[in-house]
């Protein structure tokens, strides 16, 4: 990519831009509509808030924005903190963190560090189109390794394929958790929905060479779509898929519309599913978790499959640590990591 010549400086929005630390902001033909706007930052450490359900306090993310554009992401309204949109400017914007391995490895030095498990995924994802271009990951998996810190992944980024080697051989040293996430099969829906996202045949093929490699890695059937993705049909042929690759868990859960994300994702619905707009009204109410009982059903539904794929035994507990445990299931109440 010829990067360095195809510099925005000169768009009107880059005075609106709340960025601490912007160094240029850049355009490729190979990203067409795409912006990156590369920042110096100054922290990327963040801690969870306290209050918070997940099962980490501390997570990482290199990039702001997400050019998978999947219409439903949960992250969209945190773009609205750097006065961007959580639409289309979440989808083109993306705010790229150069000096992200630099400041982690500083961080992670500290005599007050100490080896907390720390999370990538959870917000945008680390291995984004993007960076193929950037190749932050190397540099930060080196940092937590170096400093003995256990570390996880979330993707759908088939770049995390370039890393295998790496992964593998920091996994001696410190604790490694990945995980891929893969909501359906249907590729004319996937390129819908999920415009920006490497097809669910190379993510599955992702879980494949992640696991001859020797590396543990769970599966996130996340989000499960109401009246798109969540027949009992549906469900069975991804899950066997997601067992034939040879995946250590399976996690199962349903779409949740946070402020943001759910306005983005009532747009497309309504536009490309218009006859499903009355059923949403019903599951999702004005809340952003889907009712108690279409939660009810959906859990019903998969706990058999799960247990057919050998996913799962009969177990209460929950977790929604990445990977999952070997025994994975729907658990109704606890629907917060989506």
């Amino acid at each position: 990519m010829r990067w360095d010549s195809q510099r925005a400086d000169s768009d009107p929005q880059q005075a609106l831009l709340g960025l601490d630390g912007l160094v240029r902001s850049v355009r490729s033909p190979e990203f067409a509509g795409v912006t990156f706007h590369e920042v110096r930052a100054r922290s990327v450490l963040n801690r969870v808030p306290g209050q918070s359900a997940v099962p980490f306090s501390w997570t990482v993310n290199p990039y702001r924005g997400c050019s998978h554009a999947c219409a439903y992401c949960f992250a969209r309204n945190t773009h609205t903190y750097l006065e961007f949109d959580a639409g289309r400017d979440f989808d083109t914007r993306v705010v790229v963190k150069i000096n992200a391995p630099e400041v982690l490895a500083r961080q992670l030095k500290r005599p007050s560090w100490r080896r907390e498990h720390v999370a990538m995924g959870t917000n945008t994802d680390p291995y984004q189109r993007a960076e193929g271009r950037y190749r932050l990951m190397p540099g930060i998996i080196r940092a937590f390794a170096e400093s003995g810190t256990p570390f996880s992944i979330l993707t759908k980024g088939t770049t995390m394929s370039r890393d295998i080697p790496l992964l593998r051989s920091v996994s001696g040293d410190v604790e490694v958790g990945l995980g891929v996430s893969i909501a359906l099969l249907d590729r004319e829906l996937q390129r819908r929905v999920e415009p920006g996202t490497p097809s669910p045949q190379a993510r599955l093929e992702l879980v494949r060479r992640l696991r001859d490699a020797g590396l543990p890695c769970g599966v996130m059937i996340a989000p499960v779509l109401p009246g798109l993705t969540d027949s009992t049909e549906q469900l069975d042929a991804l899950l066997a898929e997601v067992a034939e690759a040879g995946a250590t868990s399976a996690t199962v859960l349903a779409l949740h519309l946070r402020p943001g994300a759910r306005e983005w994702y009532a747009q497309w619905l309504a536009r490309e599913h218009p006859e499903l707009v009355d059923g949403y009204r019903k599951i999702y109410g004005r809340g952003s978790y889907a009712a108690a009982g279409y939660r009810r059903v959906l859990a019903a539904r998969v706990g058999p499959l799960l247990r057919r794929h050998g996913f799962a035994r009969d177990r209460g507990e929950a977790s929604h640590r990445i990977p999952a445990p070997r025994e994975a299931e729907v658990v109704p109440e606890q629907m917060t990591l989506l």
